[in-house]
């Protein structure tokens, strides 16, 4: 149980804790976002009084970014042994290109790296210290980009991210920052405060220092308000996307990786613009523009109307809106160069000398190659088998494709080898399906995922007692 709150804030921050703890497995283990600022100091401290130190631990992202990185590291790492919690650590390097915002850059880096840290430690639910006057600083925000209802939307309570194993949960959203301060004054927390936070050139701390004052002047109950308008839009963007998963399941192709363009054009504008937001975010793009998603929409109104895609191309974060057999699909792209039907992807080489290994792990391609013997019933010297000696032949390695390539899948000698690209878009592979480990035998293509075996690197003449082997390429069943 809690004991008497020795004042109101200390009793609101303990209450909301409880809240938010009742809403979890019994016994489940908390990961608390712990920057040492006044903030999450309060959760870690609440959290640890509420759960009990061996149900937390505090994990600190170190971006670098300031020179008091180090220092704050080690206030952090104290603070959290000082009540008995765990403490762990990330370093990240924050991309600095240009154009990018650093903010935008470091948030994505912090968010990777404390889900890596919960993933590491077993641990589902990672609490985040925002509070409502971040949540009025997100809605204003929004609204001054003219976002649509998912920013307005701004924080939810909690929330589980795409494709994520790790649930994130905003205990303190509802309490303002001074009832924040008023607990931490009162425990006599300490804390370190961000040179960075007070820099108006960042459009989140020009709102915090110099509109949000006056706003508070005039109009004393505006986070209460925007606080609603977050939820009004919430609610509204939750019947959207309900509408938007009744059009995926008409529309989706190859498990959601592409839609049909005959269904996607039967929509309305409205509605066909719907559906592409909640498909890009399904797939976990970053979201577009109004403006550059209705350029696409009217793209492949026209694609529609001239029966050919091949020309069609929207960049957008990297990749490129593509049009092909009657599917829309992303492809990776952003180039000023003509678009090509593949998307290459470079890797390493990896490279194994064969011994008789039955599965080749390549963790970079998300795969394994697996060296199956033939059955007995099967003919040893099919048109999709090896002869061991070929494997021995020379060190095996799997390389990216580079553009070029190409193979002979006719059994006749004298039939001619002909490009991936070409063999690809015979048989109707999809573009994003084309990004395949390509598995030389020294300087031999020897085999492509989706094409089989390349005859051109067989001997013409088998010996029919020699073994023979048939390779199959698995996808990894867990996506990351």
């Amino acid at each position: 149980m809690i004991s008497t709150a020795d004042s109101p804030a200390d009793r609101l921050v303990l209450e909301a804790v409880g809240v938010a703890l009742s809403a979890l497995p019994a016994g489940g283990r908390i990961a608390i976002a712990f920057s040492g600022g006044v903030d999450s100091s309060v959760l870690l401290d609440a959290a640890a009084r509420v759960a009990g130190a061996s149900r937390c631990v505090a994990l600190h992202v170190h971006h670098g970014l300031s020179p008091h990185a180090d220092a704050w590291l080690a206030h952090c790492e104290a603070f959290a042994r000082e009540r008995g919690v765990e403490f762990a650590a990330e370093r990240v390097d924050v991309p600095r290109d240009a154009g990018a915002s650093v903010e935008a850059a470091a948030r994505d880096a912090r968010y990777r790296a404390l889900d890596a840290l919960c993933e590491a430690r077993g641990v589902h639910t990672l609490w985040l210290a925002q509070h409502a006057d971040d949540q009025a600083e997100t809605v204003l925000l929004q609204l001054l980009r003219g976002a649509g209802l998912a920013g307005l939307a701004a924080m939810a309570p909690a929330y589980l991210p795409a494709g994520a194993s790790v649930t994130r949960m905003r205990p303190l959203l509802h309490l303002l920052r001074a009832q924040l301060e008023q607990y931490a004054s009162a425990r006599r927390l300490q804390w370190i405060d961000d040179e960075s936070n007070a820099d108006t050139r960042y459009a989140r701390n020009a709102l915090r220092h110099d509109v949000t004052p006056a706003l508070a002047i005039h109009f004393p109950g505006f986070r209460d308000a925007l606080a609603r308008t977050a939820a009004h839009a919430a609610s509204a963007q939750r019947l959207l996307d309900e509408l938007a998963r009744i059009d995926m399941t008409v529309a989706s192709r190859e498990e959601g990786r592409a839609l049909s363009h005959d269904t996607l054009l039967a929509l309305d504008d409205d509605r066909a613009l719907n559906l592409l937001r909640y498909w890009m975010r399904s797939l976990g793009l970053v979201a577009a523009s109004s403006a550059r998603l209705a350029d696409a929409l009217r793209q492949l109104r026209e694609v529609g109307e001239a029966g050919e895609g091949h020309g069609l191309r929207v960049d957008h974060a990297g990749q490129a809106l593509r049009s092909y057999r009657g599917l829309v699909y992303w492809e990776a792209g952003d180039s000023s160069e003509p678009a090509d039907e593949t998307a290459l992807v470079a890797r390493a080489i990896s490279e194994l000398s064969w011994q008789g290994e039955s599965v080749w792990h390549l963790p970079q391609w998300r795969g394994t190659f697996v060296f199956a013997p033939v059955e007995p019933f099967e003919d040893a010297r099919g048109p999709d088998t090896i002869p061991v000696s070929v494997l021995q032949r020379a060190v095996l390695s799997v390389r990216s494709r580079s553009g070029g390539e190409r193979m002979r899948v006719g059994e006749s000698p004298g039939a001619r080898s002909r490009t991936l690209k070409n063999l690809f878009q015979e048989r109707g592979v999809p573009a994003w399906k084309r990004d395949v480990p390509l598995l030389f035998v020294g300087d031999d293509l020897l085999f492509v995922p989706l094409l089989g075996v390349n005859r051109a690197a067989l001997p013409e003449r088998r010996e029919s007692d020699e073994p023979h082997l048939r390779i199959v390429w698995r996808d990894d069943l867990l996506i990351a």
